[in-house]
C-alpha cells in the first residue's frame, strides 16, 4: 500500500511537470530602441552634444549662443567689438548704475567645425576651427578693435569710454582656435596651429565658473592666469602642442613658432604642463615663458596719435614673462571644490633697445603690426623694476539637483611696487614715476580720486560671486547670479569707481 501511494504521487508530479512544460514560455522583452534625438526639436534639445552631434563623415559643427542682461551699480557702456561686451568686473570705464544687455555671461558665444577621421587602427586626424562672437552685434570677438574704438578719447574723461580691453581674440574667424594634427590613445596628440596655452586650458578646468566672463575674475581677464601675465599669450597663433595621458597621469609641451609677424603675442614663447587624476582629485601645474610679450592699449589723449602715426595706432608695452600656475580640484558626490595660484613675473624685454632707442626723443619707439593686423608704437620700458602679479582663487560647485548647480568663487589678485623713480642720465626709453602716494587727479569730471598716483604702485583686485545654473533640458542653461568686485592702490589708478556689483541673468543654448 505504501509503495502504491508513492507511485501515485510520482505520477501526479510527472503530469504536472508535463503540463507546465506545455505552457507558453515568457521571454525577456528586448531593450527599447534608443530614442531618435533628431525626431523633434524638443528631443534634440534634451540630448547632449556628445550623444547627438551635428556630424557627417567625421565633420562636426558645434557652438553655443549665450545671451543675458543685468544691472550694475557702476556699469560700463556696451562695446560691439569687446569680447565681454561690458565690464562686469570693476574697470576704468565703470561709472554709473544701470541696466544693460550682457553678452557671453556664462561662456563665449561661438561657432566651430571640428574633424576626427580615422586613418589607421587607433590613429586619427583631428582638427578644430572656432570663432567667438557677440550674440547682440554678431561681430567676431575683437579686443584690439575695442581699444581703437576709444583711441582718441582723453584719459581724464573715462566716462565717455565704452568697454574695452586687449585680447588674444582679434576679430578673425579663427579667434578662438584653429589647428590640425594626429591623435592616438597610446601615444597622445600632436597638433599645429592656433591653440590655447596650457594656462588657458587650466582656467577652464579649475575655475569653479569655467572661465565665465560674468562671474569669474580670472575668466573676465585672461591676464593673471590664462595668459600667464599677458592676455595676448593666452593663445599661441602658430604653435606645436603635444599632450599625452597615461593611467591618470598627463604631460604636455607647447612651443610657439615665429613671433609678432606670424600674429603671436610674443617674439618667442613656450609652456609645459604636468597633471594627474586620482580618487576624485585632479591637479595641473604649468610653467610659462614669453619673450618680448606685448600688451596693447589706447593712447588716451586727444593729441596723439599724430603724424607720423596713423589714428588707429595703439600703444604697445613689452615685457619678458616667467610664470607658474597650479590648479586643483576634488569631487565628492555632488560637491566639487576648486582652488589655484598663479605667480607672474614681468621684467625688461630682451630685445628692448632694438625696439626703442635709449636716445630717442620721439616719445615712443618703433611701430610694429601686432595681433594679426593692429599697429602699435612701442612704449618706454615699464619693467626696469619687475612687476610681480600674484593671483589666488577658491570656489565650489554643488549639484542641488541633477540639473541644478549652485556655484561660488572668490578671487584675489595683487601686484607689487615696481615704480622706477629715475632713469640713468640720457636714457629716454625707461618709464619713470614719482614715489607712490594717493591719486592726485580724477579720471572723469566730478569723480573722486581713486587709488594711487601710478599704476605701478602696489595694489589689488578682489572679487566674489555666487550663481545658479539650471538645465531644464540638456542643451539649455538658464543662469543667474551676482559678482562683487573692488580695486585699490596702483590697480585703481585712473578708475572712476573703486567697486561694482553686477547682477546677471541669461540663457545659453549649445549645439
Amino acid at each position: 500500500m505504501k509503495s502504491f501511494g508513492i507511485s501515485i504521487a510520482a505520477l501526479i508530479a510527472a503530469i504536472v511537470a508535463a503540463q507546465a512544460a506545455d505552457l507558453p514560455t515568457k521571454k525577456t522583452p528586448p531593450a527599447p530602441p534608443a530614442a531618435n534625438c533628431y525626431a523633434s526639436f524638443s528631443t534634440w534639445l534634451d540630448s547632449t552634444a556628445a550623444d547627438c552631434p551635428l556630424s557627417y563623415a567625421g565633420v562636426t559643427v558645434y557652438g553655443q549662443i549665450d545671451a543675458a542682461g543685468g544691472y550694475e551699480t557702476a556699469a560700463s557702456p556696451f562695446n560691439k567689438d569687446y569680447p565681454q561686451g561690458v565690464q562686469e568686473v570693476i574697470n576704468k570705464t565703470n561709472n554709473r548704475p544701470g541696466w544693460q544687455w550682457v553678452p557671453n555671461g556664462l561662456s563665449q558665444s561661438n561657432i566651430g567645425v571640428k574633424i576626427k577621421e580615422q586613418i589607421a587602427p587607433s590613429w586619427y586626424i583631428i582638427g578644430d576651427i572656432d570663432a567667438g562672437f557677440d550674440p547682440y552685434s554678431f561681430r567676431f570677438a575683437n579686443g584690439p578693435a575695442s581699444l581703437e574704438d576709444n583711441n582718441l578719447l582723453s584719459k581724464t574723461k573715462q566716462n565717455l569710454f565704452t568697454s574695452n580691453g586687449d585680447s588674444s581674440r582679434a576679430g578673425l574667424i579663427d579667434n578662438t582656435r584653429a589647428y590640425i594634427g594626429l591623435s592616438n590613445p597610446t601615444f597622445g596628440a600632436l597638433t599645429f596651429g592656433r591653440q590655447y596655452a596650457f594656462s588657458n586650458d587650466l582656467v577652464g578646468g579649475y575655475d569653479p565658473f569655467g572661465g565665465s566672463y560674468a562671474f569669474s575674475l580670472i575668466g573676465n581677464s585672461s591676464t593673471p592666469v590664462a595668459g600667464a601675465g599677458d592676455t595676448e599669450t593666452a593663445r599661441y597663433n602658430t604653435s606645436v602642442k603635444y599632450l599625452i595621458n597615461y593611467n591618470g597621469l598627463r604631460a604636455g609641451a607647447l612651443a610657439q613658432v615665429g613671433g609678432w609677424e606670424q600674429g603671436n603675442g610674443a617674439q618667442a614663447a613656450y609652456q609645459a604642463d604636468l597633471g594627474f587624476d586620482y580618487a576624485g582629485f585632479s591637479v595641473d601645474a604649468v610653467y610659462a615663458y614669453a619673450k618680448d610679450a606685448v600688451k596693447l592699449s589706447y593712447w588716451g589723449t586727444g593729441a596723439v596719435p599724430t603724424p607720423p602715426l596713423s589714428p588707429n595706432t595703439l600703444t604697445a608695452t613689452l615685457s619678458d614673462i616667467n610664470s607658474g600656475v597650479i590648479g586643483a580640484k576634488y569631487k565628492w558626490q555632488a560637491l566639487t571644490v576648486y582652488g589655484g595660484y598663479a605667480y607672474d613675473r614681468l621684467s625688461s624685454p630682451s630685445g628692448f633697445n632694438s625696439y626703442y632707442s635709449p636716445t630717442s626723443t620721439a616719445g615712443f619707439g618703433n611701430v610694429y603690426t601686432f595681433n594679426q593686423g593692429y599697429p602699435g608704437a612701442v612704449q618706454a620700458n615699464l619693467y626696469v623694476n619687475p612687476e610681480v602679479l600674484q593671483t589666488v582663487w577658491v570656489g565650489a560647485k554643488y549639484g542641488v539637483l541633477s540639473n541644478l548647480d549652485f556655484i561660488t568663487g572668490y578671487y584675489y589678485e595683487a601686484q607689487n611696487n615696481f615704480v622706477l623713480l629715475a632713469a640713468p642720465a640720457g636714457v629716454k626709453n625707461e618709464k619713470t614715476n614719482p614715489a607712490c602716494g594717493p591719486a592726485t587727479s580724477s579720471a572723469a569730471p566730478g569723480a573722486a580720486f581713486q587709488g594711487s598716483n601710478s599704476s605701478s604702485c602696489p595694489g589689488h583686485t578682489e572679487a566674489a560671486s555666487v550663481a545658479l545654473d539650471w538645465r531644464p533640458v540638456k542643451r539649455v542653461d538658464v543662469y543667474g547670479g551676482v559678482l562683487f568686485s573692488q580695486v585699490s592702490g596702483g590697480m585703481a589708478n585712473g578708475f572712476i569707481k573703486s567697486d561694482n556689483t553686477a547682477y546677471t541673468g541669461g540663457v545659453r543654448v549649445s549645439f
